[in-house]
């Protein structure tokens, strides 16, 4: 009976019940060694040796696989058919042949399927193979890579910049995609520019909308138009004059579907329509590929496998009828350069399971899987058919031309099940329906105005001028010049990038793979290198601080293009053309010499070079003329960059006579110190500091070291709408400097105090006997400003006659989300000291600062718990330090002393 492993106990379940019991079916639980975070693990002396460590948690996973191995003497590594799959595969091989659990006589073979059906899994034992070495040589130059970027880089970020985290190969890179788009966005100087609309009507009194092209005989551009003076007489030039269709031109159009989903497109889609992160994409995938829905979801693959093609064409005749079958079956060809990364599209196993008929309970994994599916079906469906209108309405001097446009869908085709979505959003001209309109024909100013675009100007900022503001000869003239309009508009500066812009942009530049997209953005949001705001990624000052120190001093490793040729070099390895080794003697004979070179420089050098090269961001240039870089608080001592924990800021160099400082991206910023007022004499100040924003009274004296402060209040991690560091006022701030409140005397003795702490709000009362204070949690955070006395005494009565209460009665769960997959009981979300948690059994996993508790899948619980899980058995290492006493035994029997020198020790 051969022991077949996989990664997980889902796919292992879904498995077995294709290969019944003649096998054993087993879980690695994903890698089960890895690199020791340790100096030497890559041992550059010694022709870059790698020294494994099975997991602490890996251990009884392997003891179970080699515990089945004494009973059945055959192994079949079945891991997922990709470059991680394929590592696993070796790894549990070396690892189980160093234990001697494999044999000289164990058979060990290598199978993959690319779906977990029936078909496709017994297909594959049918055909089984060896490990795939120049695959797994490829996966050892990525992880040493990794590892000697990672353990080499982070030490001289921590040594020359105070709080940075880590630093990373691909990681790296990505935040300074990141960093780069908000530079070009500061730096952004916005044009103005005008256009002329004018709502118009045919002869059977149908409105339409057209926009000028032409003015004076000349087509305009988009700057034609540059200001209100322009624009005022373009607005006369087409009020003052009688307008008649001079053309009406209708073409075919098509449009044919998209792609069948890789793993970036996926991403990027299920951003667009969902709003789903990479890593929340990817674990639903996970889900639905290990319960056989749908074929491996790491790919960069396009192409169906023909008898998918031909189910997905019956499928399609079936549920739409044969005109929306094209004639011949789409291919799609794959653009991936490496071909191991090219498994087939993500598209569900059976054609003809839609998403109603899908028995899963996440709303995450239903929602991606419905997404798969049309995305699939529609690949396969014929185009759809439109009618394409252009209209050009003149004057009949030629000095004036405007068009309007719109398209008519005579057969929906694809689009009747799918269309793809857009990054960001423009309103298309095009997209609008046409009322009949006929060449020759007279078009007048409509009775009516533009009111309703003038209204939605005015909301949006929009600057307008009608021509009705231009004349006022008569009413009748009135009446039509109110249907000529024009706008003011700017350029917009680069939008920021959304977690599916960000992936478009990596897949571009050739950074990065599949497999490491999801974890890649997520670690640069886990280190607060990077921040999401409204699906938008936001670099911290930290994150800039990190980006501009390895753009001065590592600039090659951050390189877009060094970053791309190096995945292709590793890409040459995978396919068998390159030597691994060869690469790595390469990368570290330079890469060693630069950090050895910068190892050298002291904080004050390193914080001078950045303080020049971010000088165009941290000084900008000041309204009224003055030098950006003195300070404005004294008004003598020069600004300049400052190292700190939190990854730096902007400060007088008159400290400690002078002590402004301000974030480093920039005056006005978020969290910026300014005065917000003055009360009793005090200015009151809002600041920025190590744990965030905060208000004070007054400045440090002499005599007053230590001037009352207090932190903006928050509620689960964010701040109480309307106390946020851009909205607090003077009043809230001289109301939290008011804490600790004094809510009342107790009638046994001693004040009864409300305060916000560092876990949130409370209140405190000691008694004469009491050798402490008793504390008991406020449930709202504005509950400190308003609790009353009796309330207070009730809380303090009860607290004293429960005082373990709080550890001992069950919590009550914010969520429940069900029945761990793998078993073990129920996964709930509960309400902690430090704020939300996700429980199972005896793990707790603290939710993320930008996860709600009512947003949390069951997918994300699990890949939370299983990361927290892995964690802690590190914590434990320290315990088989007893083993040694069993090998003192021997020397105990020979000589009674050597006993007594073993205790003594």
């Amino acid at each position: 009976m051969p022991v077949v492993v996989v990664e997980s106990p889902a796919k292992a379940k879904t498995i077995n019940k294709y290969l019944g019991s003649n096998y054993t079916v087993l879980a690695s639980y994903g890698h089960v060694r890895d690199l020791p975070p340790k100096d030497g693990s890559v041992d550059t002396e010694n022709d870059f040796e790698m020294k494994w460590e099975v997991g602490a948690d890996s251990r009884k996973h392997m003891k179970a696989i080699a515990d089945a191995l004494k009973d059945d003497n055959e192994l079949i590594l079945a891991t997922d058919p990709d470059r991680e799959g394929e590592a696993i595969s070796w790894h549990l091989q070396e690892a189980l042949t160093k234990r001697r659990s494999i044999k000289k006589d164990t058979p060990v073979s290598r199978v993959t399927f690319n779906a977990i059906t029936k078909t496709a899994v017994l297909e594959a034992m049918a055909n089984p193979r060896q490990v795939d070495m120049p695959l797994v040589e490829a996966y050892l130059a990525r992880r040493a890579l990794d590892y000697l970027v990672g353990f080499n880089l982070s030490p001289v970020l921590w040594r020359k910049l105070p709080g940075a985290k880590s630093a990373g190969r691909v990681q790296s890179v990505c935040l300074r995609l990141i960093v780069e788009r908000e530079m070009d966005i500061e730096a952004f100087n916005p044009q103005e520019y005008w256009s002329v609309r004018a709502l118009l009507t045919t002869p059977r009194g149908q409105e339409f909308e057209a926009r000028l092209t032409v003015l004076g005989g000349d087509k305009l551009d988009k700057f034609s138009l540059a200001n209100i003076t322009a624009a005022e007489l373009a607005v006369q030039a087409v009020a003052s004059r009688d307008l008649m269709v001079k053309s009406v031109e209708a073409k075919p159009a098509s449009r044919n579907p998209s792609a069948p989903f890789m793993t970036s497109t996926l991403q990027q889609e299920a951003s667009r329509k969902f709003g789903m992160g990479a890593r929340q994409t990817m674990n639903a995938a996970q889900r639905l590929y290990e319960a056989g829905y749908i074929t491996y979801m790491r790919t960069d693959g396009i192409d169906m496998a023909p008898e998918a093609v031909i189910e997905a064409r019956a499928e399609i005749d079936k549920r739409y009828g044969a005109m929306y079958v094209p004639d011949s079956p789409r291919v799609y060809k794959n653009k991936a350069k490496n071909a191991q990364e090219a498994h087939e599209c993500i598209r569900p196993t059976e054609m003809g399971r839609d998403a109603a008929s899908l028995k899963v309970t996440e709303a995450d994994q239903r929602k991606l899987y419905d997404l798969i599916w049309k995305r699939t079906l529609a690949c396969q469906m014929a185009s759809a058919r439109m009618e394409r209108t252009t209209v050009d309405i003149g004057s009949n001097d030629g000095q004036v031309v405007l068009r309007t446009t719109g398209q008519v869908v005579l057969f929906d085709g694809f689009m009747r099940v799918y269309e793809e979505g857009r990054d960001d959003v423009v309103q298309d001209d095009d997209d609008k329906r046409l009322p009949q309109i006929m060449q020759g024909e007279a078009a007048k100013f409509a009775n009516s105005s533009l009111t309703a675009q003038f209204d939605k100007a005015a909301k949006d900022g929009t600057k307008t001028t009608q021509s009705g503001d231009l004349r006022s000869n008569g009413s009748a003239l009135l009446s039509q010049n109110e249907s000529v309009l024009s706008l003011q508009h700017h350029t917009a500066p680069p939008p920021r990038y959304t977690e599916a812009t960000l992936v478009k942009k990596m897949e571009e530049l050739g950074i990065g793979r599949p497999s490491t997209y999801a974890s890649v953005i997520t670690t640069i949001q886990e280190r607060e290198y990077v921040r999401k705001d409204k699906n938008r990624l936001h670099p911290e000052d930290k994150g800039r601080i990190v980006t501009i120190f390895l753009l001065n001093f590592f600039r090659q490793y951050v390189g877009y293009n060094f970053t791309a040729d190096l995945e292709n070099q590793l890409d040459e390895v995978s396919a068998g053309n390159g030597d691994y080794k060869a690469l790595l003697r390469t990368f570290w004979r330079d890469f060693s010499a630069a950090i050895a070179e910068t190892s050298e420089l002291r904080i004050s050098e390193v914080l001078d070079v950045l303080d020049d090269a971010l000088a165009p961001q941290l000084y900008p240039p000041r309204e009224d003329g003055t030098d950006p870089r003195i300070c404005p608080k004294c008004g003598a001592g020069q600004l300049h960059l400052k190292s700190s924990r939190t990854g730096g800021f902007v400060g007088c160099g008159n400290y400690p006579e002078c002590n402004y400082t301000r974030p480093i991206s920039g005056e006005g910023a978020e969290g910026y110190e300014r005065v917000l007022g003055e009360d009793d004499g005090d200015e009151i100040h809002l600041k920025s500091g190590r744990f965030g924003p905060y208000v004070q009274r007054g400045e440090p004296t002499p005599e007053n070291k230590k001037p009352p402060r207090s932190s903006l209040p928050k509620q689960n991690k964010d701040y109480l709408p309307g106390w946020g560091p851009n909205e607090v006022t003077l009043e809230q701030a001289v109301t939290l400097l008011t804490l600790p409140r004094e809510i009342g005397q107790h009638p046994e003795g001693g004040a009864v105090a409300s305060n916000l702490g560092r876990f949130g709000p409370y209140i405190m009362h000691q008694l004469p006997d009491e050798e402490k204070p008793v504390y008991v949690n406020l449930k709202n955070t504005l509950d400190v400003f308003e609790v009353g006395m009796n309330h207070a005494m009730e809380m303090l009565a009860e607290k004293r006659a429960n005082p373990g209460r709080g550890r001992r009665t069950a919590a009550k769960a914010l969520k429940e989300l069900g029945e761990h997959p793998d078993g073990g009981g129920a996964v709930n979300i509960m309400d902690g000291k430090y704020g939300p948690y996700i429980k199972w059994e005896k793990v707790n996993a603290t939710l993320p600062k930008d996860v709600e508790p009512k947003d949390v899948t069951m997918d994300m619980a699990v890949q939370l718990i299983a990361e927290k899980a892995g964690k802690k058995p590190a914590k434990k290492k320290a315990a088989p330090k007893k083993k040694p006493a069993a090998k003192k035994k021997p020397a105990a029997k020979k000589k009674a002393p050597a006993k007594k020198a073993a205790a003594k020790e």
